[in-house]
């Protein structure tokens, strides 16, 4: 699945669980300190749960305290795209998977050097993929 065209809600609910679904398809988020990637310490390349694409390295992650696995860069290349939202009250830039446009999470500007990003994801959304 290499298609952003690929938004058919069957297709994707046969292939994801519900959770999954619920994340990277209808934009919803995991409760804070409950995803499995949050407190890993691997070492690999975090690719998209839906279509496979490589999206963030592990040299890139630290630990915010946010509850959530946090990165200050995604993969060079631009492996993620980058929108305004303004949901739920709030002005947040949302991370979508650059190939199935699956929902990760937001990108803030209160992270670390080099690069003071923090992009704050799902770990739902992520299958790690250890080196």
């Amino acid at each position: 699945m290499t298609d952003k065209s690929l938004t058919n809600d069957e297709l994707w609910r046969d292939k994801l669980t519900s959770e999954q679904f619920s994340i990277c398809r209808l934009k919803a988020t995991e409760p804070p300190f409950t995803g499995k990637y949050n407190d890993c310490k691997k070492v690999g390349i975090y690719h998209c749960i839906c279509c496979d694409n490589p999206l963030f390295d592990s040299e890139t992650k630290y630990d915010s305290g946010s509850g959530w696995p946090s990165f200050w860069s995604d993969l060079s290349g631009g492996s993620v795209t980058e929108t305004p939202d303004t949901s739920h009250g709030m002005r947040r830039v949302e991370v979508t998977c650059k190939v199935c446009n699956a929902h990760l999470g937001h990108v803030f500007e209160d992270g670390p050097k080099p690069t003071g990003l923090r992009y704050c994801i799902n770990s739902t959304a992520l299958d790690l993929k250890e080196k």
